[in-house]
């Protein structure tokens, strides 16, 4: 069976291919460019607001940055405590597709013709390219959905006082946000020590056994998924530097 990774260009993605390679064989990584930052800002202002935005802009540019400054040493340590490992991915691995609903990351996939692909910290994959092939769409979420959909669900699942949704989500892909039928979901708990930017290294550590876990269950032809019912589905987007304060001081979930 053939596997490969589409994915973006975090440490994510390296946290999982270097998890998963321990007992899968990725044929390649197709690695996708960001969509720009104008164009990211432009669509949030329509949908958000001027003045949302340039407040999510302001915890994004700075006080992300500050944390991440002083949380170093924590990192550090939660990588290690849970066994994510950031080396970089095989340059024979990988290979470079552009956007990820180019004509080329298009061609790229046709051509590979996998059985799978693992999907990592891309934008929205149009259906031009979902439904180019037959292979099965697989993707991480780091966020219990159709609960906390969009970005930072542990975060959010924290400051809705809902510490028993933190956690994470493998799931088909689909051409909506996050909406694919649900594959496995584990959640774990967090330390008051931790913040922001260690929350999801939890949430990756918890993915990688079940993206294991689901490949098997597709080579055995044995994969099911589920769509939870009865459940309210949310998109959340990043904080603004105003409600992460308000957050901290508040409820001290940083």
């Amino acid at each position: 069976m053939k596997i490969i990774m589409l994915a973006g260009k975090g440490k994510s993605t390296a946290y999982i291919y270097n998890g998963i390679t321990q007992n899968i064989d990725i044929e390649a990584v197709l690695i996708a460019d960001a969509t720009p930052a104008i164009q990211l800002i432009k669509r949030r202002i329509k949908k958000l607001g001027f003045v949302t935005v340039i407040n999510q802009l302001l915890f994004q540019t700075v006080l992300s940055k500050t944390i991440a400054f002083f949380s170093k040493r924590l990192i550090e340590c939660r990588k290690k405590q849970l066994n994510l490992r950031d080396q970089p991915i095989p340059a024979e691995k990988i290979l470079d597709v552009g956007f990820v609903n180019s004509d080329i990351c298009l061609k790229t996939i046709i051509d590979l013709n996998p059985d799978v692909i693992i999907v990592n910290g891309t934008s929205i994959i149009k259906k031009k390219i979902l439904e180019a092939t037959d292979a099965i769409f697989i993707n991480t979420h780091v966020g219990i959905t159709p609960q906390y959909r969009g970005v930072h669900g542990g975060y959010w699942a924290l400051r809705n006082h809902d510490s028993q949704n933190f956690g994470v989500t493998v799931h088909k892909v689909d051409s909506g946000i996050d909406t694919g039928d649900v594959i496995y979901q584990s959640t774990c708990a967090v330390t008051k020590k931790d913040n922001f930017l260690t929350y999801p290294l939890y949430q990756y550590a918890l993915a990688i056994p079940l993206l294991v876990k689901t490949i098997e269950n597709i080579k055995r032809n044995q994969l099911v998924t589920a769509k939870k019912e009865n459940v309210k589905s949310k998109l959340y987007y990043h904080p603004t530097m105003t409600d992460y304060i308000y957050g901290w001081f508040k409820d001290n979930i940083k």
